[in-house]
């Protein structure tokens, strides 16, 4: 396979051994019960796609649905943090458990497995992608939503749960700024190339609403969420504002305690897919 692999063989003329060959989905562990797997992707770092997973995952929740994240960025998970755990998880012959939050999110973080998880996790992407695997099938998920946190970009973690991980579709996080819009777009289009259903994008920190009126501060300037709507056909489109109050609520670990109305269209999407699934 070359390096410059896109991954789509209809547009490539090599006769390389990908050509005929279908990556195929991995089987979850035996005795997990997961109903719809929702990926939360950024092409770029620092854009909070770990808060918008854990917010999404929270609105679910809150309509009677069991809910769980997989934390998939295993260098830099976020994850137990904003849900106030700090347990390690636990395991026995029949395989590994998630850990609950208070108000009973599941969670797999690699965090939740080492002795110290302020020591950093220097692993080669092999590694890496290995262990996301592993969340997958070595952990007894009783959920109707997992939620799976993936570390920026388009490298190996996202290549592997884009072809090994049943997705029901992605959400897209991205910020105002017009070079992270370049870098989203590269991931939204890898998600095209795959096949892989876009089911919404949200723009974080799009704005600040001012204290004494109802003026949106554009801090990072204009928004583009409206324009990569129409470029890339994206079929929801939120815009979170920057709230200090909601960096305090990760920063404690009480994260369920958030919620936000902006997301509504993009939870009723995702609520679709449990309404065309008990049809």
């Amino acid at each position: 396979m070359s390096q410059s692999c896109s991954h789509n063989c209809e547009t490539c003329s090599a006769n390389c051994d990908s050509r005929n060959t279908v990556p195929q989905k991995i089987a979850p562990h035996k005795v997990s019960r997961i109903g719809h797997v929702i990926g939360v992707l950024s092409g770029k770092g620092g854009v909070g796609k770990s808060l918008v997973t854990s917010l999404l995952a929270c609105e679910m929740a809150r309509r009677g649905l069991k809910c769980g994240i997989l934390d998939g960025d295993i260098t830099g998970p976020s994850i137990p943090k904003m849900f106030g755990i700090n347990q390690r998880a636990m395991g026995d012959n029949m395989g590994i458990y998630p850990v609950s939050s208070e108000k009973g999110m599941q969670v797999m973080s690699l965090n939740l497995l080492l002795e110290d998880p302020t020591q950093p996790v220097i692993w080669r992407g092999a590694l890496i992608t290995g262990t996301v695997q592993q969340f997958w099938t070595d952990v007894v998920w009783d959920v109707d939503y997992l939620f799976i946190d993936m570390p920026p970009g388009t490298g190996d973690v996202a290549l592997t749960v884009f072809q090994s991980l049943p997705l029901d579709g992605i959400v897209m996080v991205s910020t105002p700024q017009q070079l992270v819009q370049m870098i989203v777009g590269k991931a939204l289009k890898m998600a095209k190339t795959m096949n892989i259903p876009l089911l919404g994008l949200v723009e974080n920190m799009s704005y600040l609403p001012c204290p004494q009126c109802a003026t949106k501060v554009e801090v990072f300037g204009p928004s583009q969420a409206e324009k990569m709507k129409q470029e890339f056909s994206i079929p929801t489109v939120v815009r979170l504002p920057i709230d200090p109050q909601v960096s305090a609520l990760a920063d404690q670990g009480k994260i369920e305690n958030c919620h936000l109305t902006q997301l509504s269209p993009l939870v009723q999407e995702l609520e679709e897919l449990q309404v065309a699934n008990e049809k």
